[in-house]
């Protein structure tokens, strides 16, 4: 799943063992199996009939882990910036979207107006090999998946965020807190060894401050 670029590094072995299982089991891209860890670690995180954005959702291995998540009665909104193969589910909704173009709110708005129960993302940014540099960017996206949850998600909801740790990864932690009741940091077991990535995953959404009466 991409963000801005593959996070295929010079650690890419396109034959290991989480490569050769999403081949068997029919599945788009080995990262479908983080997901999927995340989402039986914390089993209440997607529920069925929830309404999901996915964002860096190509090539599609997030999204088909959440569709089946989520039946025939939930929502799933997958965007990135290059095309993402039609999936068949009529509850899955595709677009080709830059998250940091100004346009961006009002077009993700366009594909469905609602709140979301969860926000997760799994944009990278195009490696330049220079740490910090890479740190910023990745961490640049993350927070934009935090501001579109922010004002997207819906309250007791969950939020879920690929970060390269270091850099200011602290500091992004501390605002996920402000937002949920409760942040884990997770390293799926599927992660390539080499990989500084991590998901950052904020539980139960707190409900907004009530404006204070004049």
């Amino acid at each position: 799943m991409l963000g801005t670029a593959s996070d295929m590094g010079k650690s890419y072995r396109p034959k290991d063992h989480y490569f050769q299982k999403a081949k068997q089991e029919g599945l788009r891209a080995r990262s479908a199996f983080k997901v999927d860890e995340i989402l039986k670690r914390f089993p209440t995180s997607v529920k069925k009939g929830a309404a999901v954005l996915d964002l860096g959702a190509a090539p599609g291995g997030f999204l088909q882990i959440l569709v089946d998540a989520v039946g025939v009665s939930g929502r799933v909104v997958g965007v990135d910036i290059v095309a993402i193969r039609p999936f068949s589910q009529k509850q899955v909704t595709t677009a080709v979207l830059d998250v940091l173009a100004d346009d961006f709110d009002a077009k993700l708005a366009a594909l469905y107006d609602g709140l979301y129960d969860a926000v997760i993302s799994d944009m990278a940014p195009k490696t330049s090999g220079i740490k910090g540099t890479d740190e910023a960017r990745s961490l640049r996206l993350a927070g934009k998946a935090l501001e579109v949850a922010a004002a997207r998600g819906r309250p007791g909801g969950t939020f879920v965020a690929k970060v390269f740790m270091g850099g200011d990864f602290e500091a992004f932690r501390d605002d996920v807190r402000k937002l949920y009741e409760e942040v884990k940091v997770v390293r799926p077991e599927a992660t390539r060894g080499a990989s500084m990535e991590v998901y950052v995953v904020g539980l139960r959404r707190r409900a907004p401050a009530a404006p204070v009466a004049s």
